[in-house]
C-alpha cells in the first residue's frame, strides 16, 4: 500500500493544478501515476515534458509502444506495463501477439520491431553502455542513429515513470485491468 497521495485537479498543489486539469481533459480521468507524480510538479512536468517529446519522435506510435513495453517489462513495473498494453492494443493498434510477447520478454515476429524492442531492452539492462554491435543490429533493421537516441529518449521516459511507480507503488487504473500484469518474483 501506498503511502503517498494521488492527487485529482482539486487536491492537486498549486503547480500541478493545472498539469492534472489538461490530463483529466484529455483522458477522462487523472491516471494514478500522474496523480502520483503531482506530489512533485517539477517531477509531473518533467513527465509530461519528456512524454510530448517521445511522441514527437521519429518512431511511429507502434514504436513507441514496443520500447514502452520492452523497458517496462525490463525495469517490472506493473502499472506502465498493464497501461502500455491498454494503450498498445487500443491506441496504436499493435497486434495482440506482439503485445503478448513483449509482456514475456519474448521474440517478435516482426523482426524490425523484434531489433527495436531487442535495442531498448540492451540499453536498460546495461545502464546504456551498447556496443558498435548492438547500434549496428540496430541500423540493420532499417533504423538509423538518430532513431537510437529517440529510443534512449523512450528509455528515459519509461524509466522516469517505472520508477516513480515502484516508489509510489501506484495501483493499477480501472481502466488498464483487464490489462493487468504481474512481474515475476
Amino acid at each position: 500500500m501506498s503511502t503517498f497521495e494521488f492527487h485529482s485537479p482539486a487536491t492537486a498543489p498549486d503547480a500541478a493544478r493545472p498539469l492534472l486539469e489538461k490530463v483529466a481533459s484529455q483522458f477522462g480521468f487523472v491516471p494514478g501515476l500522474l496523480g502520483g507524480l503531482a506530489n512533485s510538479p517539477a517531477a509531473l512536468e518533467g513527465y509530461l515534458t519528456l512524454a510530448g517529446a517521445f511522441e514527437r519522435s521519429s518512431l511511429t506510435r507502434v514504436e513507441q509502444q514496443v520500447v514502452a513495453l520492452a523497458v517496462s517489462v525490463e525495469n517490472a513495473c506493473e502499472f506502465c506495463v498493464s497501461a502500455h498494453s491498454f494503450i498498445a492494443r487500443n491506441l496504436a493498434k499493435v497486434d495482440v501477439d506482439t503485445i503478448q510477447a513483449l509482456r514475456n520478454g519474448g521474440k517478435l515476429t516482426d523482426p524490425r520491431l523484434d531489433a527495436l524492442a531487442t535495442f531498448a531492452r540492451q540499453i536498460v539492462a546495461r545502464r546504456g553502455w551498447v556496443d558498435d554491435r548492438d547500434i549496428s543490429d540496430f541500423e540493420g533493421a532499417g533504423f538509423d542513429r538518430a532513431q537510437a537516441l529517440d529510443v534512449v529518449l523512450g528509455v528515459s521516459l519509461k524509466t522516469l515513470s517505472n520508477y516513480a511507480n515502484h516508489i509510489l507503488k501506484t495501483p493499477v487504473d480501472s481502466a488498464f485491468l483487464a490489462d493487468r500484469w504481474h512481474r515475476a518474483t
